[in-house]
């Protein structure tokens, strides 16, 4: 059954208020592991009770519900008898201000971030708790089994509790060694509205507006990094095409095809903005290379206008600063655009063990094989790509694809 109006605002709440709620418990109780356990039973009691009648204070009903399945939690355990009874006898102080609320987001990224977890688990674990990323969502994300990120997810969350994890922000410099995981999952976050990798909508608003709010947090709180501003700048370059990437049944519109008048110049401004008080200050990681790809196409007035020779260099640098198959596959279309799609499917040969899983590889090559004049080819790599893609709006595209390469 499809989601009502009311279902998805109902999600979006939870999803916003969700790393809220857990920054409240986590900062008053300790425990992240119990605290994170506490908070998802009742959001899954929202979920079932909210659709009928939603609370008048959302937060304060999400708070005194986990907190009783804190204490329901603590009861069976004699030893913590003392603990539960000053637990139950706390009152929550919800009058904290947004500048409390924005800290303890922040913290609660930094705690998910600790060093004892391996670069994965850090993702894993902060996505689920502050980006409210479901654990099927996360495994989409990562190209892994539901289940292998349920235990991920798990095993992260124990991690911090044996190191000793505490609810408070890290000292200055542990605080910068943990930054480039943070911007990570932020990148993901966006990633994940931007282009949804499963459900009726090819993008989701609530998780790029949430990736972009805490890209601004992080950004103020750490002004010199010049990584996330060229983070914040490439999500607003990229989530300034919103209006124009589908119709208005949500059928997926390609960048070549959009109408430009739709994107949103105020969004530009400020990302080009942005990009040029960070580029030159030093030798630019990747977010910044790919804010300034962005820029390439937000300047252009057309795609016959877009410097396609500028982007494929910029993909070379990009490549040897961050190597990854999904950086060789844009710049295997970029290099397309200049050379040819001969040239582009040449750079998709080693992919396949890397992408195999996703279905963003076999629609790039039906795109390049539809460009090089080879249908049967084309329309076999996009029936591929449909039957891989979790996203109902991308298969409906993709389908209409090859349904125009049967009947030619």
């Amino acid at each position: 059954m499809a989601e009502t109006p009311r279902d998805t605002r109902i999600e979006d709440l939870l999803r916003s208020l969700a790393p809220q709620v857990l920054g409240v418990l986590a900062r008053k109780h300790g425990q992240f592991d119990a605290c994170e356990d506490a908070v998802q039973e009742a959001l899954i009691e929202a979920s079932i009770q909210w659709p009928a009648v939603v609370p008048d204070n959302p937060k304060a009903w999400l708070i005194a519900v986990a907190t009783r399945r804190l204490i329901d939690a603590w009861r069976s355990d004699n030893a913590r008898r003392a603990r539960e009874e000053r637990v139950a006898a706390m009152e929550v102080d919800l009058s904290s201000s947004s500048a409390s609320e924005a800290d303890d987001t922040l913290t609660l990224m930094f705690l998910c971030c600790h060093p004892a977890l391996s670069a994965p688990s850090q993702l894993a674990l902060t996505l689920r708790a502050v980006g409210g990323l479901t654990t099927a969502e996360i495994a989409s994300a990562f190209l892994v089994p539901e289940a292998t990120m349920g235990q991920r997810i798990s095993r992260a969350k124990q991690g911090i509790q044996k190191a000793g994890g505490k609810f408070s922000m890290p000292p200055a410099d542990e605080r910068k060694a943990r930054l480039g995981v943070v911007l990570h999952v932020l990148y993901l976050i966006f990633n994940e509205g931007y282009a949804a990798s499963s459900g009726p909508s090819l993008q989701r608003e609530e998780l790029t507006t949430e990736a972009i709010r805490l890209t601004r947090l992080v950004l103020g709180a750490a002004p010199g990094e010049l990584e996330a501003g060229g983070l914040l700048a490439l999500m607003l370059l990229t989530d300034s095409r919103r209006a124009a990437r589908a119709l208005p049944d949500g059928t997926p519109v390609p960048l070549a095809e959009q109408d430009r008048s739709l994107w949103n110049p105020g969004q530009i401004e400020e990302g080009i903005a942005l990009l040029s008080s960070v580029l030159g200050r030093g030798a630019p990681g990747p977010y910044q290379l790919q804010a300034a790809i962005a820029a390439l196409h937000a300047e252009a007035s057309s795609d016959a206008e877009t410097d396609w020779r500028q982007i494929v260099a910029l993909y070379t640098v990009l490549e040897a600063v961050a190597p990854s198959p999904v950086v060789t596959l844009n710049r295997a279309v970029a290099v397309a655009m200049v050379d040819g799609p001969e040239a582009g499917l040449e750079l998709l040969g080693g992919l396949d063990s890397a992408l195999g899983r996703s279905h963003r590889l076999d629609a790039v090559r039906g795109h390049l094989l539809d460009m090089a004049g080879s249908p049967a080819e084309a329309r076999a790599a996009y029936l591929a790509a449909a039957k891989k893609t979790g996203s109902l709006q991308e298969r409906r595209y993709l389908m209409g694809k090859v349904a125009r390469l049967s009947n030619d």
